[in-house]
């Protein structure tokens, strides 16, 4: 193999993991916060639920709230708070779980 094979061969690929779904996803965090309702009861920012008991989540460890969203979802964690998330888990893939777990990092606490 030629040496421009390789180069092309390596931009190829890391094309393609650019716009793997993954990566698609994580770019719309924000987007998945909206349309996935995190933001009915976490609010907008995050950080101002609609019930003083809903946790503030902007800026929560990404991967603490992706294990949380794990557990909720699979039932590991399962307590009254976690009830109303339940019922929307199921609508939420890992990939999305991923996304919306690093967008809320992202938000300012």
């Amino acid at each position: 193999m030629t040496h421009s094979v390789i180069k092309a061969a390596v931009a190829t690929t890391a094309l393609l993991l650019a716009l793997s779904p993954a990566a698609v996803l994580s770019a719309d965090g924000e987007k998945l916060y909206q349309t996935k309702t995190c933001s009915t009861c976490h609010g907008k920012d995050g950080k101002s639920p609609i019930m003083p008991m809903y946790p503030k989540i902007a800026g929560q460890n990404q991967a603490y709230t992706l294990q949380q969203l794990k557990d909720i979802k699979s039932g590991a964690r399962n307590n009254g708070q976690s009830a109303a998330m339940k019922g929307v888990m199921h609508l939420v893939s890992d990939d999305e779980m991923q996304a919306l777990s690093e967008y809320i990092a992202t938000m300012a606490p």
